[in-house]
């Protein structure tokens, strides 16, 4: 089994995309691996040599920020935003989407579950 940055790479998938499985490497970032590392990105995770992966870990360790690195440096740069009391910063601190997107409908998955508010009753009126 394939063990790479702490991540078990699932043992059937192509290794370009079982390299996505890892925090911070995308399609596009696990093509330059495997094409720095000499290895055909069409070949199964199960299928590759020990020596094979310790060369892409090691050209993962080099030039990439990944899993728990990564992890960190964008939760401090997001304290970074809320301690400067920029708007971001203000938008993350209060829960809401932070790039411009409509918040009257949609923008459930930051607002999370709805909170009903009741209607203003009407004064009625004496004639």
């Amino acid at each position: 089994m394939a063990r790479i940055a702490g991540i078990d790479l699932p043992k059937n998938k192509k290794v370009y995309i079982g390299l996505t499985y890892i925090y911070g490497i995308g399609q596009a970032a696990s093509k330059k691996i495997l094409e720095k590392a000499k290895v055909n990105p069409d070949k199964r995770v199960h299928e590759l040599t020990e020596e094979e992966i310790a060369t892409i870990r090691s050209i993962m360790t080099s030039e990439f920020k990944v899993e728990g690195s990564l992890r960190t440096e964008v939760q401090q740069n997001i304290k970074r935003l809320m301690d400067i009391g920029s708007y971001r910063g203000l938008r993350h601190r209060r829960g809401l989407p932070a790039r411009g997107q409509r918040t009257r409908t949609n923008s459930r998955t930051r607002k999370g579950k709805r909170k009903t508010v009741a209607g203003k009753k009407k004064a009625v009126t004496k004639k």
